[in-house]
């Protein structure tokens, strides 16, 4: 059987159009990753050799279930395939693996640090310590985001520091020296022969830039270039891939605008809404049919996303069930959502907890939802929290395998020097860094040697040092002559880690103890895993690089254990499950209240579409009418975006009987409804649909309208100006025009109007 009889035909026009550049316009659950995995295994099958084939990603995850697949599909083909010279992984990995054999060409050795998010807050941390600046204006997570969107856009510390629009916007925000400090950042990465995630792509176009051989060389190399979720490539990712690809252009991408929500990261939606102005003979191809979820969620989410001006314009259709309409509930608080949220699952607990996921658009949300679950015993779990590589002992772990391959990583000696103690402490660790800054040595170097530079320490004192030191240089010695495993667990047990971690037997030191005994079946695993792949010899520098550029998809839900997921959208993204429900719609909230040009509220309204389209057969959307923030209640108000959805596809709904909920009014008389604090919630409790918006009903039973005098507990009296109905989000409002206070507009449920 050919496989392609597998793909709809779309599909397989996509996969086999392979000459030329071409551009896949994936909607929500179209079958993206099919796509680029067929397309793959079909060149494979046509006798291109598997070196000729780059496939870029942005997950590990991602790009091991494509290898996976595509070793699956290539079972139907008669042309053997050697997989491992398959060029396929995120675009840190590939550059990682491109960069190591020519990193003496950038003044690097091949042995390289990659520091991570972590490693690169705590240098800048150390840069503004020692220049006396203020850690609550220069907080090392602003200037690390600053800096990473700085070499996103190409912009190095020389060109930043003449920049009067950066240094302006610097300013601003009484961040004098952050030129100086971007500068410093990266001279201190050069000169621990180490780069952070955004130097990997940056200096992999320098290589090419600098050596015109290896440029030819990976261009001819690479005869076809295929880039998965390319609406979430930045500018350095757009060059690197353009490059690439020339001059042949023989370039595949595949995205969806409508999923571009990655702009704080420094994705550019341009870069797929322009590919045909950068290819002019581009295929343009649209992958229209959502296999994932119910007609009704794939045309709620269509109504949403048409309300956008920039698309490219395709309508996503499904061939599923219709399916139940969206359902959409108003709280009169946050804790309310939380426990109406939570009642809902537990009613629904028969799919099975793993059925369900929570979507907010904030990682503070979570805590009051969090809450509520405990309450009802329900099990969750959070997506995106402290991944176990960044855990306190694995990274001191890793810091000591880092620092015997590259001795010239200062941030991984500062972390393990006092870990077992030594009898080196903080005073010293000052002094050293001082000194080496000051002679424009490495630390490592000035502990090995510190009289060369008039290191003011005790005779005592250099004594540990210089064992230190030592014991790395034998670490160093031999780091090449075992594999991963060997050398880690030679390393872990000579240096005291394992003794230092097995003499605390309190419950978190066995916790620790068990965390690094796994790390080191995780190497062992990896040695394996290399070694059915044919590679006979791995060394650790391959599975400290592997380590570093794992991302947050890559580690979590490998949890089995049936589980309510709770998680942020862009965390989301990629992700399914039966049922979804999104907290938290309302204006300042979802969309941000940092959103405020029309280019930020169509990402917002793209993040939406993002979380309906997780749905595969409900969809549940909640706000709250007044919300714990900042260190009080403040009063919400719906999303815009529940009006951008059109009112069809809605089943609004008021609280299930047991949730202490405002009721409107109905036509014929005036009501609220407050149960018992302690009325349990009802299995089947009724959820009565709104016919009719009425909440701006009089105390008499009439109408506001324009004219009518009212009377207000802290405006005072004043003229009604307008009322605005909302049908879908009961967000009814009134405009009052006040004798003393000026126009001001108010909910209607909350304003408690009299006449005047």
């Amino acid at each position: 059987m050919d496989f392609l009889d597998q793909l709809n035909p779309s599909q397989r026009e996509a996969v086999t159009y392979t000459e030329g550049a071409s551009l896949i316009v994936a909607g929500a659950g179209s079958g993206k990753t099919r796509v680029l995995t067929y397309r793959i295994a079909y060149l494979l099958q046509q006798g291109v050799p598997a070196s000729r084939i780059m496939a870029l990603t942005f997950t590990n995850k991602a790009a091991r279930e494509m290898k996976e697949r595509i070793m699956k599909l290539s079972a139907f083909s008669s042309q053997p395939s050697d997989f491992r010279y398959l060029v396929m992984g995120t675009f840190h990995s590939v550059c990682t693996r491109l960069l190591r054999p020519h990193a003496e060409v950038l003044g690097y050795t091949r042995d390289f640090t990659i520091y991570d998010t972590a490693d690169s807050k705590s240098l800048i941390k150390a840069i503004c310590k020692e220049r006396g600046l203020d850690d609550k204006i220069y907080k090392p997570g602003a200037v690390q985001s600053r800096i990473s969107m700085a070499k996103n856009s190409g912009i190095s510390p020389r060109e930043y520091g003449s920049n009067q629009q950066l240094l302006r916007e610097d300013r601003e925000q009484r961040m004098y020296e952050f030129a100086i400090i971007y500068e410093l950042y990266q001279a201190r990465l050069i000169a621990a022969n180490a780069m952070d995630f955004d130097d990997l792509l940056i200096n992999m176009i320098r290589l090419m830039d600098a050596s015109e051989e290896v440029c030819r060389r990976y261009q001819e190399q690479f005869k076809y270039i295929l880039v998965d979720e390319y609406q979430d490539t930045n500018y350095i990712q757009f060059l690197l891939v353009k490059k690439l690809a020339e001059p042949q252009n023989n370039i595949c991408v595949v995205g969806d605008d409508a999923q571009s929500i990655y702009s704080f990261r420094g994705a550019d939606i341009r870069n797929i809404l322009n590919f045909q102005r950068v290819y002019p003979n581009a295929r343009l191809f649209k992958l229209e049919r959502n296999y994932r979820s119910t007609q009704t969620i794939v045309n709620a989410a269509n109504s949403l996303i048409h309300k956008n001006s920039h698309q490219i314009e395709k309508t996503v259709y499904s061939e599923k069930e219709t399916g139940d309409p969206l359902h959409l509930q108003a709280y009169m608080d946050d804790r309310t959502e939380a426990l109406g949220i939570a009642t809902r699952i537990q009613r629904m607990r028969h799919k099975g907890y793993n059925a369900f996921a929570v979507l907010y658009r904030t990682n503070a949300q979570s805590r009051v939802i969090e809450g509520e679950l405990r309450k009802l015993n329900i099990p969750y779990r959070i997506y995106g929290g402290t991944s176990f590589y960044q855990r306190k002992e694995i990274k001191d772990a890793l810091g000591y395998l880092r620092l015997s391959v590259n001795k010239r990583d200062n941030e991984a000696l500062l972390r393990i020097v006092g870990f077992p103690g030594r009898g080196i402490g903080e005073t010293t660790m000052k002094k050293v860094s001082t000194n080496a800054i000051e002679h424009h040595r490495c630390y490592l170097d000035v502990m090995r040697e510190p009289d060369d530079t008039g290191l003011d320490v005790s005779a005592a004192t250099k004594k540990k040092l210089q064992a230190f030191a030592l014991m790395i240089d034998q670490f160093s010695d031999q780091s090449e002559e075992m594999d991963a495993f060997r050398f880690a667990e030679m390393v872990l047990r000579t240096s005291g880690v394992m003794t230092a971690l097995a003499l605390d037997r309190s419950t978190e030191g066995i916790d620790r103890a068990q965390n690094v005994q796994e790390l080191l079946n995780a190497i062992h695993e990896f040695v394996e895993q290399r070694q059915n792949e044919g590679i006979d010899y791995t060394p650790i520098t391959d599975f400290l690089s592997e380590v570093s550029l794992l991302t947050d998809q890559d580690e979590n839900l490998a949890d089995t254990t049936e589980r309510v997921t709770l998680m942020t959208v862009h965390a989301a993204k990629g992700l399914e499950f039966p049922v979804v429900f999104i907290a938290g719609m309302e204006e300042n909230l979802f969309p941000s209240q940092f959103a405020v040009k029309p280019s930020e509220i169509e990402e917002e309204r793209r993040l939406l579409y993002v979380a309906i389209t997780r749905a595969m057969e409900q969809c549940f959307l909640s706000y709250a009418r007044q919300r714990f923030r900042n260190g009080s209640f403040t009063f919400a108000s719906p999303s815009r975006f529940l009006n951008d959805i059109e009112r069809k596809y809605f089943d609004v709904e008021r609280p299930a009987s047991g949730l202490t909920e405002y009721r409107p009014a109905m036509p014929d008389r005036v009501q609220t409804y407050n149960p018992p604090v302690n009325q349990s919630v009802s299995e089947s409790g009724p959820s009565v649909k709104r016919s009719v918006s009425v909440s701006g009903l009089t105390a008499d039973g009439g109408l506001w309208k324009a004219g009518d005098r009212v009377a207000h507990r802290v405006f005072g009296e004043g003229t009604v100006v307008r009322v605005y109905r909302d049908e879908v989000t009961e967000n009814d409002k009134i405009e009052i025009n006040f004798d003393t206070q000026g126009t001001k507009t108010l909910l209607l449920t909350h304003a408690k109007l009299e006449r005047a």
